[in-house]
């Protein structure tokens, strides 16, 4: 039998062929492999190929924190809640202008008797005012300022509009809320009025102080309750503690300290004035009252209280 010599012209063009056949099928499975869209990561779904054949293997994983091209969370915050939240940033604010700078809460006079003298001292000292003193008390007349407004009812809050005016506890104390309070109303009507606030602040035959004018507002802004009262706690420890930095003087990283510590008072001051009644009020922070009183004689003074 007679075999018929190879065209050796022929060879360099099969040759050629077989290599671009075999380099394109090498490209396409690597395409195929590494072509995970962003939805596959993000669920944790990696697709690998264990040859060149067509049929992936799917392999479940861990979901990875990846940055993708695909938003992350849009549309997650409602309108309404990012409405609530720009309010209260906005209106506790140290600077919303209802001069809580000028006011110390008595601390000006802790300070100077030598009660606060470092942050340790300054946490246990704000840690009672604030759980068992003016900011358990303050907190609680905020939520039932609030409730009586969401209510309607115009005459249970004039009732707690009287009584917080009359709880505190000496003539500079009440000058700070009183103070803050009208400041407080009157900015929300010139730049953030609504509906049904000028009618529930008529319905008060006293100024409101400062945590009752908080709660109309927020209740006929209709933000959040709960909201409200951590945000306005958070402002008063916050507003305490600039007041001490500026008399031990306190440097600005051990301020944040203290406010780190007296975070879960807070929270816990604030669960407790959500489920408070009026007869729960009470406050037994003797040498804060006293400080507040003693203050009003105190030779030098940066505060009004």
């Amino acid at each position: 039998m007679r075999v018929m010599p190879t065209d050796m012209t022929t060879m360099p063009m099969i040759m050629g062929i077989t290599i671009m056949v075999t380099i394109t099928m090498i490209i396409t499975a690597t395409i195929t492999t590494i072509m995970i869209t962003p939805r596959m990561i993000t669920t944790g779904t990696i697709i690998t190929m264990t040859s060149i054949a067509t049929i992936p293997t799917i392999t479940t994983a861990t979901s990875m924190l990846m940055t993708t091209n695909e938003p992350v969370g849009a549309g997650d915050l409602a309108e309404r809640e990012a409405a609530a939240l720009y309010r209260l940033m906005t209106w506790l604010s140290p600077a919303f202008p209802v001069g809580g700078f000028s006011y110390s809460s008595g601390i000006e006079w802790a300070v100077e008797a030598g009660d606060i003298t470092d942050t340790a001292t300054l946490a246990d000292w704000l840690g009672a005012m604030l759980g068992d003193g003016s900011g358990f008390c303050d907190a609680t007349f905020l939520v039932h300022a609030y409730r009586a407004t969401e209510l309607g009812e115009d005459t249970t809050l004039n009732d707690i509009a009287e009584f917080a005016a009359a709880f505190v506890p000496s003539r500079e104390r009440q000058l700070e809320t009183i103070s803050q309070g009208r400041a407080f109303i009157d900015i929300a009507r010139a730049a953030w009025d609504a509906k049904g606030l000028d009618a529930m602040v008529a319905a008060c035959r006293t100024l409101l102080v400062y945590p009752v004018a908080v709660g109309v507002v927020a209740a006929v802004h209709d933000v959040p309750l709960a909201s409200t009262l951590h945000a306005f706690l958070h402002a008063l420890v916050s507003n305490w503690i600039s007041a001490a930095g500026r008399l031990i003087p306190l440097g600005q990283t051990d301020s944040q300290r203290v406010l780190v510590r007296l975070e879960a008072a807070v929270a816990a001051t604030a669960n407790r004035a959500l489920n408070a009644t009026l007869d729960d009020l009470g406050s037994a922070t003797f040498r804060a009252d006293l400080a507040s009183l003693r203050h009003e004689t105190q030779y030098t003074r940066l505060f009004r209280s």
